[in-house]
């Protein structure tokens, strides 16, 4: 298997993990050593976890420390294949044949062709890193279209042929599971699950992407959030949630809000959606009380 060399500074986990940090992200030893294994041995990264957790957010770390761009496919359900590799700009095709009259036109140049992620990953894969988000919102076809990119990185064009990329590229499939994904799939990624983080790690990275926010508020509002996550909610808050309410909530402590009433009046920073706002409307004031105190 042939192995990435990568760059002074990028080469162990631990220094992976330390680039990351200086980018505003902080992984786990487990999920930078996933990451180094996953760039070393040029095999896509799978990361699986509830919404909020940071895999696109790890995603874009990744390639600012690389200096690569990132190229993003947000996956959807419908999505097609044409969405994800390329079209034809069919109207500029259409005027160039009227300009062109009777003269010799190839219609299949690059003039007219569209390159989605997928084609300009394999076009520049030194250059960029290809980031399929939630790949389980996708239906299973288009998943056996990936599962065929993914096991050589090539495309096919009909009016082309082939294109091979000279290097695999650097891909990073992020995935909610709200379905689970195919085996095979499975098996040509390096896998990691991202949990919520603790509370010491999620405080510390509340301090990190708010410079505004004190310790001690950082700690209470991840308290809070631990405990909003423990009941039955529709849209449980994620870790940017985590860090907007912080933000809200100091910003209103600042305008003479005492920190109770502030943590209440931003709940819709955290929770957003009208039911969860409902369920958790008989209790919230109590829970803040609890924590703010």
């Amino acid at each position: 298997m042939p192995v990435r060399q990568l760059p002074a500074g990028l080469d162990a986990p631990h220094a992976l993990a330390n680039a990351l940090r200086d980018a505003q992200y902080i992984a786990s030893d487990e999920l930078a050593t996933a990451t180094f294994l996953a760039l070393s041995l040029q095999k896509p990264l799978l990361l699986e976890g509830a919404p909020g957790v940071g895999k696109t957010e790890g995603a874009k770390a990744l390639a600012s420390i690389l200096g690569r761009e990132l190229v993003r496919l947000q996956c959807y359900e419908g999505i097609d294949a044409s969405a994800a590799m390329y079209e034809w700009n069919f109207p500029r095709q259409m005027l160039a044949i009227r300009q062109a009259g009777d003269g010799y036109l190839n219609l299949y140049s690059d003039d007219y062709l569209i390159a989605r992620p997928v084609l300009q990953a394999l076009e520049r894969p030194r250059d960029r890193v290809l980031l399929i988000d939630e790949i389980d919102r996708a239906d299973h076809e288009f998943e056996a279209f990936l599962l065929e990119f993914l096991s050589d990185f090539t495309l096919s064009i009909p009016e082309r042929g082939t294109m091979r990329a000279a290097e695999p590229p650097v891909v990073i499939l992020t995935s909610n599971r709200t379905r689970e994904l195919h085996e095979a799939l499975r098996r040509r990624c390096v896998y990691h699950w991202i949990d919520y983080p603790d509370p010491a790690l999620e405080a510390a990275i509340v301090m990190m992407r708010a410079s505004s926010v004190a310790q001690d508020t950082a700690r209470k509002v991840v308290a809070a959030v631990g405990q909003l996550r423990e009941q039955p909610l529709a849209k449980p808050p994620g870790v940017a949630e985590t860090v907007e309410w912080a933000e809200a909530a100091t910003l209103l402590h600042t305008q003479g809000s005492p920190w109770p009433t502030a943590f209440a009046r931003a709940v819709g920073v955290v929770l957003k959606d009208q039911d969860d706002l409902a369920f958790m409307a008989p209790q919230i004031d109590a829970m803040l009380e609890r924590v703010a105190s």
